[in-house]
């Protein structure tokens, strides 16, 4: 995720082309060097540019094929570097200044970002203020009066704006930066992906109804109460190993008389005596007295007596021995509420000799889908139909968070047909989903029969695909309507419907799994918008993981969900990754 991160003041400036920026900023910077800033400039250019004349060594071999033409002398040096196919993002060419010797970094350009700005504006260029809708913006430069309670000063006034400017950059720290089109404030009546989530989760409720079952049918489910081991594990003080079991005073002597042999599941009744040595199986338990073994491999038994050759490794006391209760002591915690079944608790459990495990009862989920242009796989295709996928895919996805799925089929466009499936759902289910039917033109239509029912928002969130949601509850039964498109479906029941089945689950913390990869092409996406990319993640020959894109990105394409690993994120602050940027991946652990 590309941060705009620097350990130095950053300040722009944002206006339309033609104010003057260039002008204004080659009038201040001599006056800002007399204050004794160590200024650095980034300019982000529209156009073509070159830094040196034709004819010029540097030019020719940059011509010629060279990538980065680093050029160097006693005054000064130049990187230029070849980008033909990725444009660097501001966070980058940060990264590329030497901010050690720095106090201030002005830009010129990137006015869609999230960083402090002062906006220059003139009324002549006749064109819309930017603080309006960019609250990054701390002051405005013009030659007309803003109705803004912002700090004005005059744009031909290059005393006073060096003055705001030393006075900005002489902070004891960069002011918190503001975000613009982010997850604080919506675009265009937008919600954020986050705050569309935390709303969510803060109207679900975990569903506390326990349920005791066996073993095998508890695999996958959620443990409701803590599991508490009702046996010490290991049972007994035991050998890690095959070899002999011996007293720890009795390290230093040469020989020892071997008085008997105990196996796993036996025992030596004795009490081991001084110079005695017992011949031990691993997982047998340890004679009384003893308190150590020698590996079978660093004996010598002949007859009743055993040596052993210590050039193969000093013997210790304590060693080879595994204690009483080590692993699991006594009315311990061995599974703890919340947490999840798979194998290893399974077996965990079955090893106290537990047979029953009390779970949260598995969710019933309702699921329907709508429109009369759907039809079921099966049938004969009808014109102007398609047959309905989503329904398969979220009984997959459902399965697979251990849900119990209840098809109430394809609802037809009737205000009554759909009426009579919602109070069907809400009696039967934990939770209903949707799908289609949720976007503007076809949200006043199911609006109607939700508000009778229960209490539904019909939101757009400021993400690709999957803009519209519905959210709400029906007979307080949590609603989620899903977009109708195959990929949307699937992306938003990862990023809202998920997190709530956890939290209904009684999860403790539940966060999705994410990692850091490598983008191997150049990634588009929208500032303030977060877009999902199918891709495909896996490790190089140098050990890093890289991702790249798979399939077309349409959101109703759901051949590429197949051929995807994962979900590349995009966040709303970030515009661009290009080659060698790192991006965040989600898996796509959604095959059963």
């Amino acid at each position: 995720m590309n941060q705009i991160n620097a350990s130095v003041p950053l300040l722009g400036f944002a206006a339309f082309s033609g104010t003057g920026k260039t002008t204004l900023l080659e009038a201040m910077l001599p006056k800002l060097v007399e204050r004794g800033l160590r200024v650095a400039v980034i300019k982000h250019a529209h156009h073509n540019f070159d830094l040196d004349e034709p004819g010029k060594d540097s030019y020719r071999l940059r011509k010629a094929g060279a990538s980065q033409m680093l050029i160097s002398s006693r005054y000064r040096r130049a990187l230029i570097s070849e980008t033909p196919t990725a444009e660097a993002t501001l966070p980058y060419l940060i990264t590329q200044l030497d901010q050690t010797q720095l106090d201030l970094i002005l830009v010129e350009g990137f006015k869609t970002l999230n960083f402090p700005k002062i906006e220059l504006h003139r009324q002549i260029i006749n064109k819309p203020w930017l603080y309006q809708d960019d609250i990054n913006i701390i002051a405005v430069a013009s030659d007309t009066k803003a109705e803004t309670t912002l700090p004005q000063i005059s744009i031909n006034d290059i005393d006073q704006l060096t003055d705001f400017v030393v006075q900005f950059s002489r902070q004891s720290q960069q002011p918190q930066l503001k975000v613009a089109r982010g997850d604080d404030i919506p675009l265009q009546g937008m919600l954020s992906v986050e705050q569309g989530r935390q709303r969510i989760l803060t109207h679900i409720k975990t569903i506390d109804n326990p349920q005791t079952v066996e073993l095998k049918q508890a695999l996958g489910q959620i443990v409701h109460t803590d599991i508490l081991s009702p046996v010490n594990v290991p049972q007994h003080t035991n050998s890690a190993m095959d070899g002999y079991a011996i007293r720890s005073q009795d390290i230093n002597l040469n020989s020892y008389t071997v008085v008997g042999q105990v196996l796993a599941g036996h025992h030596y009744p004795h009490p081991l005596q001084t110079g005695e040595a017992v011949r031990i199986m691993t997982g047998a338990p340890v004679p009384q007295g003893a308190d150590t073994v020698i590996m079978r491999e660093q004996a010598h038994q002949d007859g009743d007596t055993v040596t052993f050759n210590l050039a193969m490794g000093a013997i210790k006391a304590g060693q080879n021995v595994r204690l009483a209760g080590e692993d699991l002591a006594l009315n311990h915690v061995a599974v703890a509420k919340g947490q999840v079944i798979t194998a290893p608790e399974l077996g965990m459990v079955a090893s106290l000799g537990l047979n029953e495990i009390t779970i949260n009862t598995p969710l019933r989920v309702a699921i329907f889908s709508t429109g009369d242009e759907v039809q079921a796989p099966g049938e004969a295709q009808r014109q102007n139909c398609i047959y309905d996928s989503n329904r398969y895919s979220l009984f997959a996805l459902l399965t697979r968070l251990g849900c119990e799925v209840v098809d109430l089929g394809i609802i037809e466009d009737s205000e009554s047909v759909l009426e009579a499936t919602l109070h069907q759902a809400s009696q039967q289910a934990d939770m209903i989903l949707s799908s289609g039917g949720v976007s503007v033109g076809d949200a006043d239509y199911i609006k109607t029969v939700l508000d009778k029912l229960g209490h539904i928002n019909f939101w757009r969130i400021n993400m690709r695909p999957g803009r519209p949601l519905a959210f709400g509850h029906i007979n307080d039964v949590p609603f989620f309507g899903l977009p109708g498109n195959p990929v949307a479906v699937m992306v938003t029941f990862l990023q809202f419907v998920e997190p709530a089945i956890r939290k209904q689950q009684g999860y403790q913390n539940w966060q999705p799994q994410t990692y850091t990869a490598i983008a191997t092409e150049s990634l588009r996406s929208r500032i303030g918008r977060t877009e999902y990319l199918r891709g495909y993640f896996n490790w190089d020959a140098n050990g890093r993981l890289t991702v790249k894109t798979v399939g077309s990105q349409g959101s109703g394409i759901l051949r590429s969900m197949s051929e995807a690993n994962c979900l590349i994120e995009i966040p709303p602050q970030q515009e661009h990754a290009y080659i060698g940027d790192k991006v965040t991946v989600i898996p796509l652990d959604i095959r059963l």
